[in-house]
């Protein structure tokens, strides 16, 4: 074994160490520079650790087979030096990748958009730089083994090296890096890892200079136009653009309204009105819920809000309902301070950094009104939306209470998402109605055990002194639609949320492009950017 005595046996083993943290880093990276145009769904988690898992054991083959042809660790250096720079120039060329994939998958397939478009993405993106980090460990075995005598120490020193890198490559990008300086950063941080061991090695060997120096001036340049934390090039004027632990967050100050925007690629979570009035949106249609309780007035309902984002239902049931008690649950911290710098949450209205269910296990409380409105496109948390949560739900309620969910993919096939939601909360309510939100996709479900909800709305609408939304509930009260329920029951065991939900977004998306796939088959791509 000539090649070990040249080098320290300590710098291979580091090389293990930060190949596998790196791994982990590019892994949790890929899913945030996912996140705003295929959403964080376990489907896409699915796809991205598939991929991964693809290319690295390709890698393994290759770098078992490359080491034994020729052990010489040049090689594997000069793949280390290549993979940071791809890894560096994906926060410069990944969005657009991505934006190319999908209009180009939109144009040629007709069903699961997500899956083929995510898949294709992470192929062409991820696969290459973690396949040539995939031939680091058989490579290291190789060079590090001396004899049979101590190989399965050796192999165990070089695989707890990359596991305990791994570890650390898990943690740092999910607590520290990404929430700090962003997925872009993140990036560059963990291709300069990998790109000063490719230097440390050569410059020790005294060789390789011409590859040392190339790709330094590459990783520089990536550096240069691929620092920013920016994924929504086609925004400007941004009032705010970051990333939390659990999302990229975007928010848009507008003439007459404040928008908060998380991992999608368009899409409205939250927005603030200016002038005070009706957000034209589902929170309006949600205030129907305090009048269907038994309270005397409104202001009287203890409410509680499951997903409380920047908190615009709270917002607006304060402004017409005056000092309602209001206090919400939003698992990400980071969304609750901008609701305090940029949508006038006011400090009185308590917000907890928890999970929805979670909060429901721990508290005693009960309420008069909970809003469930943590169902964001196809990330739909199973855990609330089974039979098991919908029974916690009405725990928490007081008699003649009322839950209002936000359902927002409105899908029109049979088994849609919302049939099965639908279904599964009317296991466990007696009285369930829904009414569709015009000009969205929002469906807004109102449930209750209460009898008489429909005839405290009438009441209570006729109590109310603004006529926008006294004209509003009574547009409401037309169209709520009492629900008749069916046998798709989710369970803590069995929630497909995801499966079902991608089915209604390929509908929207087929219903969204299917206009302009009529322009390309007439007249072609000249046609199709014509139109635009």
């Amino acid at each position: 074994m000539k090649t070990i005595k040249t080098f320290d046996r300590v710098f291979l083993y580091l090389t293990e160490f930060f190949a596998g943290m790196s791994v982990m880093a590019v892994e949790l990276g890929a899913s945030r520079l996912l996140a705003p145009y295929f959403s964080s769904s376990q489907i896409v988690w699915t796809i991205i650790i598939g991929t991964i898992m693809i290319a690295m054991a390709l890698g393994n083959i290759y770098g078992g087979k490359s080491a034994d042809r020729n052990p010489n660790p040049d090689r594997l250096y000069g793949r280390i030096l290549v993979a940071a720079v791809w890894i560096a120039a994906i926060p410069v060329l990944g969005k657009y990748i991505i934006l190319g994939i999908s209009a180009l998958v939109i144009f040629t397939v007709n069903t699961n958009f997500l899956i083929w478009a995510a898949f294709a993405a992470c192929m062409i993106i991820f696969v290459f730089p973690l396949f040539l980090l995939g031939t680091v460990t058989p490579s290291l075995a190789k060079y590090t083994v001396d004899s049979l005598d101590d190989s399965g120490r050796t192999v165990g020193t070089l695989g707890a090296f990359n596991t305990i890198g791994s570890i650390i490559g898990t943690f740092v990008p999910t607590f520290v890096s990404i929430p700090a300086v962003g997925t872009a950063v993140t990036f560059l941080i963990f291709a300069g890892i990998l790109l000063a061991l490719g230097l440390i090695y050569f410059i020790r060997k005294r060789a390789g200079a011409v590859k040392g120096a190339a790709a330094s001036l590459l990783f520089l340049l990536c550096c240069i136009f691929g620092s920013s934390d920016s994924f929504a090039f086609w925004e400007s004027g941004l009032a705010y653009e970051g990333e939390s632990v659990y999302n990229y967050l975007q928010v848009r100050d507008e003439e007459d309204s404040v928008i908060l925007s998380t991992n999608v690629l368009f899409g409205v979570q939250s927005v603030l009105v200016k002038d005070r009035g009706l957000t034209g949106m589902y929170y309006d249609y949600a205030m129907a819920a305090p009048l269907m309780t038994d309270k005397e007035s409104p202001d009287e309902c203890e409410t509680l809000i499951l997903g409380m984002g920047t908190g615009t239902y709270a917002t607006q049931c304060r402004r017409y309902f005056g000092g309602m008690s209001i206090e919400g649950v939003e698992i990400d911290g980071r969304i609750t301070d901008l609701a305090r710098k940029y949508f006038e949450l006011p400090a009185e209205v308590p917000v907890v950094t928890y999970d929805g269910r979670a909060f429901l296990n721990v508290i005693d409380r009960k309420y008069d009104v909970i809003m469930v409105d943590a169902y964001q496109d196809i990330t739909i948390p199973f855990q609330m939306s089974s039979v098991e949560f919908f029974s916690l739900v009405k725990d928490r309620l007081n008699p003649g209470g009322v839950m209002v969910v936000n359902m927002n993919m409105r899908g029109g096939s049979e088994g849609n998402i919302n049939q099965y939601l639908a279904d599964t909360i009317s296991q466990v309510f007696g009285q369930v109605y829904t009414v569709d939100v015009a000009g969205s996709t929002n469906r807004e479900l109102f449930a209750s055990d209460n009898a008489a909800m429909l005839e405290n709305l009438t009441a209570g609408t006729q109590r109310l002194r603004d006529d926008g939304l006294v004209s509003l509930m009574e547009r409401v009260q037309q169209d709520l639609t009492p629900y008749q329920a069916g046998s798709r029951i989710m369970t803590d065991d069995r929630a497909p949320v995801e499966l079902l939900g991608m089915r209604v977004i390929d509908e929207i998306i087929q219903d969204e492009v299917a206009y302009y796939k009529g322009i390309y088959r007439q007249g072609g791509v000249g046609a199709l950017l014509d139109s635009f």
